[in-house]
């Protein structure tokens, strides 16, 4: 498996493998896709023999990025590295491919000495992603309401 930057090029795939992970990722157009990858400051794909098997889309503060959930974390944080999506392709669920660019989302976050923030959706349930992210020393700092939704704030030191 490759592990390597994420380009304009990859935003087909990306998107592919975003619309999988529905309703847990978020839609988002092609064009949005592209947009996050103009803003992120940590963008990575997992690649076998030239497929993409998953990907990762970090923000760092105060981007133009109207998230709400991407919001609450600057309203309260200066400094953190801000996973807007994380996806990994159906057929290559459980191979390690998430955990694989997780390592590489902390890695990175350690190097700069801050920490990772990322959201997971409560309504509707995603346990798997919460045991994940507990899994990787997340813990949970709050709960965001939205209008047809909420989401558990997490934050995992540098």
């Amino acid at each position: 498996m490759d592990i390597r930057a994420l380009s304009p090029d990859d935003v087909e795939a990306m998107w592919a493998i975003n619309e999988e992970g529905l309703p847990g990722t978020g839609q988002v157009s092609p064009e949005e896709l592209a947009s996050l990858l103009n803003l992120a400051s940590f963008s990575i794909g997992a690649f076998e023999d030239g497929h993409m098997l998953g990907f990762v889309i970090c923000l760092p503060p105060s981007t133009a990025y109207g998230s709400l959930n991407y919001a609450w974390f600057n309203q309260r944080y200066e400094a953190f590295l801000y996973v807007d999506r994380i996806a990994v392709a159906e057929a290559h669920r459980n191979e390690g491919v998430g955990s694989m660019l997780y390592e590489q989302v902390a890695r990175h976050a350690g190097e700069q000495n801050i920490p990772v923030a990322a959201e997971v959706n409560l309504e509707p349930p995603n346990p798997g992603s919460v045991r994940f992210h507990h899994r990787f020393g997340f813990e949970e700092v709050g709960v965001l309401q939205h209008e047809k939704k909420a989401v558990t704030m997490f934050m995992r030191g540098p």
